[in-house]
């Protein structure tokens, strides 16, 4: 076991320096930075600003194009095609996801992502390898990133013969959160889907975490039935709701009584900040005690070109969505994409507290404000006190051999 060392002169959010002690990969001691050589062993954070690692909400990495040349979009403009569309790219890449899940996740902890929630497709049509591969991918990486993995019936659960035995399967595999997907406007049976979902999440002791594009009085009514069936199977704080669009598309006064339940439920909203549709209003949530964190959902997809894996990106996206400037409202859309996140999956275990896990981002910047702005690609990560990425390069040495 390595011995206690130092982290030195580093910046926490900016603010003064600091010396932080690193004890068996945990935060120890912390201490005004002392102007003193370095010992052996210490690191030289060399008075950038510290903050715990970016988190990535909500991700597709079984779906991604990455590292591949460059594939036209072909998307309908509906859902319904729009998943057909996607089947069909699937169904003909000959890639593995081992290939390109792998690059992206590469990329993305090279940016700083250090806990990362990725939905899974339980498609019969596809079977159990986007499932299998994922499971291989997690454990290729455990050493450099924390995944979670969701169980995704992005095809049907109701209506979709078979989708249930393999969310099923992916469960009693190690996966850990059961998923839904708009249970009016794709299953077409709300009552139905709700309860295969939280059966599975009771049954296994599950989280949940539900797709819900439907928009208007629909996607509110939804949510309503979502807090209920969250009552009732006692899954409080364990209960994520993707995109909600509905919330942003109604007036405040109508979605307020819903956001109380929300929070009053533990029920977590990850957005992607859109700039096409209606977004969760940020600061009425949070003000209402709902935990809203970010994701980049799919990422150089079939659904879309775009994306890049930049948890640091998808915050100044959420920043300028809502016209943030002051350094109070960036440092909130800051912590939507750390803190919030960690929260809303569930991971106590994360922070700049001492006895929390030694997993940090360092950038050079002054202010949050300032590394949003900028976004430098100079970045160090460091995980239980090792460091993995330096100057915006992971050390691939580090990887488990497949």
């Amino acid at each position: 076991m390595q011995s206690p060392f130092w982290l030195r002169n580093v910046c926490p959010y900016g603010g003064a320096a600091e010396d932080i002690e690193i004890v068996a990969g945990r935060i120890g001691a912390r201490r005004p930075a002392a102007n003193l050589p370095l010992a052996e062993g210490d690191l030289d954070g060399g008075g950038r600003l510290l903050s715990p690692p970016l988190v990535e909400a909500h991700t597709h990495l079984d779906k991604t194009l990455w590292s591949l040349p460059w594939q036209p979009h072909s998307a309908a403009d509906n859902l319904r095609a729009r998943i057909d569309n996607e089947r069909r790219i699937l169904r003909e890449q000959t890639v593995p996801i081992a290939a390109r899940a792998g690059a992206l996740l590469e990329h993305c902890i090279a940016q700083g992502t250090q806990l990362l929630r990725c939905h899974v497709d339980a498609d019969p049509e596809l079977g159990w390898s986007h499932i299998e591969a994922m499971l291989a991918l997690r454990a290729r990486y455990a050493g450099l990133v924390d995944i979670e993995l969701v169980t995704f019936p992005q095809a049907g659960l109701v209506t979709r013969p078979g989708a249930a035995a393999l969310m099923r399967q992916a469960l009693e595999a190690g996966v850990e959160v059961v998923g839904g997907l708009d249970p009016c406007g794709i299953d077409g049976d709300p009552v139905v889907q709700l309860t295969q979902v939280f059966e599975l999440a009771a049954e296994f002791d599950r989280g949940v975490d539900i797709h819900l594009h439907d928009g208007g009085e629909l996607g509110l009514w939804q949510i309503a039935r979502i807090c209920d069936f969250t009552e009732q199977y006692r899954r409080q704080g364990r209960v994520m709701l993707s995109h909600a669009f509905c919330l942003g598309m109604l007036p405040w006064p109508k979605v307020a009584p819903l956001a109380a339940r929300l929070a009053a439920n533990g029920i977590s909203i990850v957005t992607t900040a859109p700039a096409d549709i209606g977004v969760p209003p940020f600061a009425e949530l949070s003000a209402a005690g709902v935990t809203v964190c970010l994701g980049s959902d799919g990422i150089r997809d079939a659904w879309s070109p775009m994306g890049n894996g930049d948890m640091l990106e998808r915050v100044m996206l959420q920043a300028y969505r809502f016209y943030e400037r002051t350094d109070e409202g960036l440092r909130a859309a800051f912590d939507a994409g750390t803190v919030n996140g960690a929260r809303a999956m569930g991971h106590a275990d994360y922070g700049l507290a001492p006895g929390k896990p030694a997993n940090f981002l360092l950038l050079p910047a002054e202010t949050v404000g300032e590394a949003i702005a900028l976004r430098p690609p100079q970045r160090t990560v460091i995980r239980h006190g090792r460091v993995i990425v330096r100057d915006g390069v992971l050390l691939d040495s580090l990887l488990v051999l497949p």
